[in-house]
């Protein structure tokens, strides 16, 4: 029984050996040159992980381990609008969990999934600092805060074709 193994594409390929480059091939610029990788693709694929392993010289369990280890890297595509509630002590003792709840609701998946559109993905991060706010909730770079559930709706047609309201 032979494995398939997946190539990643040629110009993604040489465009994580730069990104490698630029950090000297220095092991100890992991989480850099992960960060930059992640930034270019998206995220962070078992093949693009090989690629950094071999680029910096470095065991691919290596790189794995810290791509699974840090909740700021993912291994799964994220949507065109990844959302992200915070789930910090201020946004949580505030609603954020029901915030989180009707995000899921609308788009029916889970945290850590993407809708079957491929445009909204779903995390709860820790605190993203915006404590007088909450709750609060990123879709991309764009801050909501003093959430309820009832505005999610409202907000997730904001972002142009949404099947959410139909």
């Amino acid at each position: 029984m032979s494995s398939i193994k997946i190539k990643i594409k040629k110009e993604n390929r040489e465009k994580i050996v730069e990104i490698c480059n630029r950090f000297h091939n220095n092991p100890g610029e992991l989480i850099n040159v992960l960060h930059q990788t992640q930034d270019f693709l998206g995220y962070l694929p078992a093949e693009a992980q090989e690629v950094v392993a071999e680029q910096l010289n470095i065991p691919t369990a290596k790189v794995y381990g810290v791509v699974s280890f840090y909740s700021f890297f993912s291994m799964i595509p994220k949507g065109k609008y990844p959302i992200s509630v915070c789930m910090g002590t201020a946004c949580y003792v505030r609603g954020a969990e029901k915030v989180l709840d009707e995000f899921k609701n609308i788009l029916k998946i889970k945290v850590g999934e993407t809708d079957a559109s491929g445009k909204f993905s779903l995390a709860s991060l820790r605190c993203v600092g915006a404590c007088g706010l909450a709750p609060v909730a990123l879709i991309g770079s764009k801050v909501y805060g003093r959430l309820a559930p009832d505005d999610i709706k409202k907000i997730i047609s904001e972002y142009d074709d949404c099947e959410c309201n139909k």
